[in-house]
């Protein structure tokens, strides 16, 4: 299990993951989100700023150049091990 901060996002949820490489997900699910409808998450990269108090989506790194929607929880973890193994931006 990956760590994550949770909190409630447009009448559904977003979990924002942190990783030693300086990069991270901001994992959503709610209305306007790619697969609420169907129960499904929306993923987007990012990078933390230093002090890991604010951050910018990436769409640089070789996994996706938009955010990747209409995910079951089983694919967010694949896609969450992936960004873990990005060289480091720091």
């Amino acid at each position: 299990m990956i760590n994550f901060k949770e909190k409630e996002m447009n009448g559904g949820v977003q979990r924002l993951f942190v990783f030693d490489n300086g990069y991270g997900a901001s994992v959503i699910k709610h209305k306007g989100s790619y697969g609420f409808s169907e129960g499904l998450w929306e993923l987007a990269v990012i990078i933390w700023s230093d002090d890991v108090q604010s951050y910018n989506l990436d769409y640089s790194t070789p996994i996706t150049d938009d955010v990747i929607g209409y995910l079951a929880e089983s694919e967010v973890d694949s896609i969450l091990k992936q960004i873990m193994e990005l060289p480091s931006k720091k």
